[in-house]
């Protein structure tokens, strides 16, 4: 398999004027196409800055990250906006859906960003929701509809323009443990039909479904494990 991700050497330094924060520290890392990756640490160890960076939300200090081919971190800011929109798929914790809109608009909104065509963009909402389990839930507005499924519109949404990596910040830290298994289960059954996912967490039950572990202490990597196959719970 080709990597999809790569880093090397790669520094996040924040100068606050008084003090200079190293969040990350020469941090070297490759995910293939197609893994299933969890990135956990505890508060301050670096994986939210890690995130934000792979999500081409911050750029390094120093360093390379190379996403499906494009070195990030040498393209302008217009570029990097179209980079987010087609290469990745985010899933947050506090699912950002857009109140008083459908659940098919929802998804609909990045592929109106990507310039796909109504009738194409549509169709492809449609089939999204179908496959998250929401076929039924069309026309539901935000407020109608549980967490669970709230976060499955998300998951929906972040899958709209085919990105390279589905990335997904704490996405079960809203949720009840029914929600979560599902929500879980759900990236797990992408996975195994080819779709790169990486998931943030602090949790060793919601890094248990994936089958790569790497850890951060202090901004520095200090884990990669790689798991057997995938669990279901």
């Amino acid at each position: 398999m080709r990597n999809i991700i790569e880093i090397q050497n790669l520094n996040k330094i924040y100068d606050t004027g008084a003090v200079q924060v190293h969040a990350l520290k020469e941090v070297n890392l490759t995910i293939q196409e197609g893994e299933y990756v969890a990135i956990m640490g505890k508060s301050g160890s670096g994986k939210s800055t890690l995130m934000n960076i792979l999500g081409c939300l911050d750029r390094p200090t120093s360093g390379s990250y190379v996403l499906d081919g494009i070195d990030v971190a040498k393209e302008n800011p217009k570029q990097i906006s179209y980079i987010r929109n087609q290469k990745i798929g985010f899933v947050f914790q506090s699912f950002n859906l857009i109140p008083r809109t459908s659940a098919l608009k929802n998804v609909e909104l990045p592929m109106i960003y990507g310039r796909v065509p109504a009738k194409e963009r549509l169709a492809r909402a449609k089939e999204l929701l179908e496959k998250v389990g929401l076929g039924d839930r069309l026309d539901h507005m935000p407020n109608e509809i549980s967490g669970g499924q709230k976060q499955r519109i998300a998951v929906a949404r972040a899958l709209a323009n085919h990105p390279a990596i589905l990335l997904a910040d704490e996405p079960t830290g809203n949720l009840d443990t029914p929600s979560s298994v599902e929500v879980m289960n759900l990236f797990t059954q992408l996975n195994r039909e080819g779709v790169t996912v990486i998931v943030v967490t602090h949790e060793d039950d919601i890094a248990a479904f994936t089958n790569r572990i790497i850890r951060f202490q202090d901004g520095q990597l200090i884990e990669d494990k790689r798991r057997g196959e995938h669990a279901d719970f």
